[in-house]
């Protein structure tokens, strides 16, 4: 069966509101290219990429509107990412964390979106690229969106004003002089193997900036209950670090459920009981880290580890940088 490339009605809603503002007759353009006119009303449901990537070419030509793909870049938000994503990066302890979510789950925004981090020596990439799609022409329009959410991403954890040194695309393209002046110490670059930002290696390891400000889930594919447990494990499990740490089983049967429905519940929300265990271990250690001079093996030890090479492993998949390296970014002098 031949595969149709799908992505969210939700990337379309800013080129519509450039286009309304702009007087442009949006619906007729919306047909001409094959997408449901009424759009603004199915924006959470898929529409076939070609067409999406047709319909925004064509309105940027029509209309005269120099860089469309850069100004709805613009508007995009945060909260146009699905629901599960965002609930996820807000769970994410470190900035890592959060990029690995959105490195699995971005066949979900895009059906053939492929997205990955490079390590080099003092940054990373976040790279993105959509497979199978190398020479289509336009590829601009949607590699502008996929580095703008990543940019979205990395600023939940450094702050709004966060700009790249660089951002990257594959396709063959030369951003206008108003964009340019929008990113005036950004370098632009054009005909790379995947479109990409970068980013310091040391911003891995930032923590969390929206904690508590948790994204309400909805729809069919997400189940609130399966966040509220996540919500009360990172409550209670801080604790049980310094003792023993119950079991699945156990805390299943807190619940007032089988270990299997409540793998499941936590399955719903994307994580595993080792997820969740590890985020807490993360942020106990960091803390001590940070805030106390305690010994990298009494850290180890509080935070629930028997053994001080573990959990200097776990750290450092956690946030980039082992124990010691994190204590001396977070405390320099």
């Amino acid at each position: 069966m031949a595969n149709i490339p799908l992505t969210r009605g939700q990337f379309l809603l800013p080129f519509l509101g450039i286009l309304d503002e702009a007087g442009a007759a949006t619906s007729s353009l919306l047909e001409r290219c094959r997408l449901p006119a009424s759009l603004e009303e199915k924006s959470d449901l898929y529409v076939p990429l070609l067409p999406a990537l047709r319909f925004v070419e064509t309105a940027e030509r029509t209309q005269g509107i120099d860089d469309f793909s850069f100004l709805a870049g613009q508007r995009l938000h945060f909260s146009h990412l699905r629901d599960k994503t965002r609930a996820l990066i807000a769970h994410s302890p470190t900035l890592l964390v959060a990029l690995r979510h959105a490195c699995r789950w971005a066949p979900r925004e895009d059906t053939i979106l492929s997205m990955w981090i490079e390590h080099h020596d003092d940054h990373v990439r976040i790279c993105n690229r959509l497979t199978g799609a190398r020479g289509l022409r336009h590829l601009e329009h949607a590699q502008w969106l996929q580095n703008i959410f990543a940019i979205l991403i990395i600023r939940q954890f450094t702050g709004a004003d966060w700009m790249p040194e660089t951002i990257a695309f594959e396709a063959r393209y030369t951003p206008g002089p108003a964009t340019r002046s929008s990113w005036p110490n950004t370098r632009f670059l054009s005909g790379q193997r995947a479109a990409w930002v970068d980013l310091p290696i040391a911003y891995l390891s930032l923590p969390n900036r929206s904690q508590g400000a948790r994204p309400m889930p909805c729809g069919p594919e997400d189940d609130l209950l399966g966040y509220d447990i996540v919500e009360t494990l990172k409550l209670m499990l801080p604790a049980y670090l310094d003792a023993r740490i119950p079991a699945l089983a156990e805390v299943a049967e807190m619940a007032g459920v089988s270990a299997r429905s409540f793998q499941r519940r936590l399955a719903q929300s994307g994580l595993t009981y080792s997820d969740i265990l590890g985020t807490v271990r993360y942020e106990h250690a960091s803390r001590l880290l940070r805030d106390t001079d305690a010994k990298i093996i009494d850290v180890a030890f509080a935070s629930g580890y028997t053994d001080p090479a573990h959990f200097s492993r776990a750290f450092r998949r956690m946030s980039g940088v082992t124990p010691r390296q994190f204590r001396e970014q977070a405390r320099p002098e």
